[in-house]
Order: C-alpha cells, then sequence, then structure tokens
C-alpha cells in the first residue's frame, strides 16, 4: 500500500449550490468555481483550491443533491440522504467530512476491513469538465454512512488528472484540519492502518473543524456534531 495517504478534500453539504455559494461568500469571502454532476450519485458539486505546500492538491467541495437528477436508486454518498443531515443543512451549508486521496484504495479499504470498519467498496466514478474527464474510485458504503461522524475518511484514488490541478488560485488556504471524537484512540488506530498523515486528533465530543486562511483572514468551519 501506498506509504502516504493525504487529504484530498474538504466536504461542505449544502442544501442548494445556491445556498452554498451565499455561504461562501459571507463565511469565506470568495465565490466558489464551477464543478460539476455526479449522475452515480445525483449530485453536483463546486469547488475551490485550498492546497498548500503542507496540503498538496487538496480543494474544498460544496457538494448538494441534484434536483435536476435522476434517482440514483442507492444511498448517496456522504450521509447526504440522512434526515439530521438534511435538516441542519437546509439552516446552514455544514463541513461534514473529507476525502482522503491513496494510491490504491482498495488496500487501504482492507487494512480498515482488518480493524473490523466496513469503509464500503470501492465504486468507479466520473464526471466530464471542459477539459475532459475525471474518473476516480471512491469508497462508499451501501447505506451512504461516513463513519466516525464524518471524522473517518472516504478513500479516493484518481486516475489521471486531478481537479485541483484545474482549478485556479481561489485566496484560500487549508491551514489545518483536527478530528475530534469520544473514541479517539480508536479512530488513531484507523489513521495509522491508511497511513493517512496531516490531520489532528483530539478527544472530546464529534466534530470535525478545518482552519482556513481567506482574503479577509483566518476562518475556522466546523462540523459541530453533525
Amino acid at each position: 500500500m501506498s506509504t502516504f495517504t493525504g487529504i484530498d478534500h474538504l466536504v461542505v453539504a449544502a442544501d442548494s449550490l445556491q445556498q452554498g455559494i451565499a455561504w461562501c461568500e459571507s463565511t469565506l469571502f470568495v465565490t466558489p468555481g464551477p464543478g460539476g454532476e455526479h449522475p452515480l450519485m445525483g449530485t453536483h458539486n463546486l469547488l475551490l483550491k485550498i492546497e498548500t505546500a503542507q496540503f498538496a492538491r487538496a480543494y474544498l467541495e460544496i457538494i448538494a443533491i441534484d434536483p435536476q437528477a435522476a434517482d440514483p436508486r442507492r444511498k448517496r454518498w456522504f450521509d447526504l440522504d440522512d434526515a439530521q443531515l438534511r435538516a441542519a443543512v437546509k439552516e446552514e451549508p455544514r463541513l461534514v467530512h473529507f476525502v482522503a486521496s491513496c494510491e490504491r484504495a482498495a488496500v487501504a479499504s482492507s487494512a480498515l476491513d482488518a480493524l473490523g470498519i466496513d469503509r464500503g467498496p470501492q465504486l468507479a466514478a466520473q464526471r466530464e469538465t471542459a477539459r475532459g474527464p475525471l474518473k476516480w474510485k471512491i469508497s462508499v458504503r451501501d447505506d451512504g454512512q461516513r463513519l466516525f461522524y464524518g471524522c473517518l475518511p472516504t478513500l479516493i484514488e484518481w486516475a489521471g488528472a486531478h481537479p485541483a490541478e484545474m482549478l485556479p488560485d481561489s485566496g484560500l488556504k487549508l491551514l489545518s484540519l483536527t478530528a475530534t471524537h469520544p473514541r479517539p484512540d480508536d479512530l488513531f488506530t484507523a489513521y495509522r492502518a491508511i497511513h493517512l498523515e496531516g490531520v489532528g486528533i483530539e478527544a472530546g465530543p464529534p466534530n470535525l473543524s478545518a482552519r482556513l486562511m481567506t482574503p479577509l483572514g483566518e476562518v475556522t468551519i466546523d462540523s459541530r456534531g453533525l
């Protein structure tokens, strides 16, 4: 397996992309760039580059259920069909999860399986862009659950181009990502199993917290136990 697994992107769930744009402009002081549609899941997104030397190729995704998409006939990723999550993001978009990139996601998933953690099968997905298709494999449970209140990352393996390579400078930089959970030792063991680096772990009530440098200074966005 790869000796390094790092943050690929942060997931901010919104009730709609229009709501996500308004949140981004008022919270992060920038306007998100275009993303695309995910026919496999019935969702669509907007993207912002947040990479630094420490978090290479990292980006932020604002994602929402696409009202124009066909019913995916399965649970959507990132708990987007969960009633509690949907009620919360209807009030305001929220950081809910992060995705970790690794060279062999199936091997990383097997390492979690050995700990009794079912991260889900690797699904092949893609979406079109003006510069050609983006293709990847991603771990999605049949029930769509994130696990550990969103603090255990979904695993992704890109084939070819990476979306961050196509994104302009957004004016945002990821400074840190911290996962807080009442079972920090279990979370640490899971991170170690997949060789995840760059994410802090603290003991306490569930929370995922990202510090970002914006054009108007430092901002922290949280999951707040969702």
